[in-house]
């Protein structure tokens, strides 16, 4: 089991910053990646950015390259997302992932608004 627990959402203007974290917890040895998916009202979840615990490969959407970043500090077993230039279509439910063991792990889900 794995267990993970996201903050850092919130309001911010449009063109800020906000940076989310999560930790995890757990049979954290056997995750195979970590990644953040985000779900607006009335749209499907949709994947943000991952990470793979071997080598640090990412990846990300095409509508936030250039703008987020996803990294990961493996003493603190917490992965990161920094959002920058944020738009109001960033705006969305933030959601922690995890894979391990073949199985996907989520988190509780931090509301990030941008406002125009």
């Amino acid at each position: 089991q794995v267990q993970l627990v996201e903050s850092g959402g919130g309001l911010v203007q449009a063109g800020g910053s906000l940076r989310l974290s999560c930790a995890a917890s757990g049979s954290i040895d056997r995750i195979s990646s970590m990644g953040w998916y985000r779900q607006a009202p009335g749209k499907q979840r949709e994947l943000v950015a991952n990470i793979l615990s071997s080598g640090g490969s990412t990846n990300y959407a095409d509508s936030v390259k250039g703008r987020f970043t996803i990294s990961r500090d493996n003493t603190k077993n917490t992965v990161y997302l920094q959002m920058t230039s944020l738009k109001p279509e960033d705006t969305a439910v933030y959601y922690c992932h995890a894979r391990a063991w073949f199985q996907n792990y989520w988190g509780q889900g931090t509301q990030v608004t941008v406002s125009s």
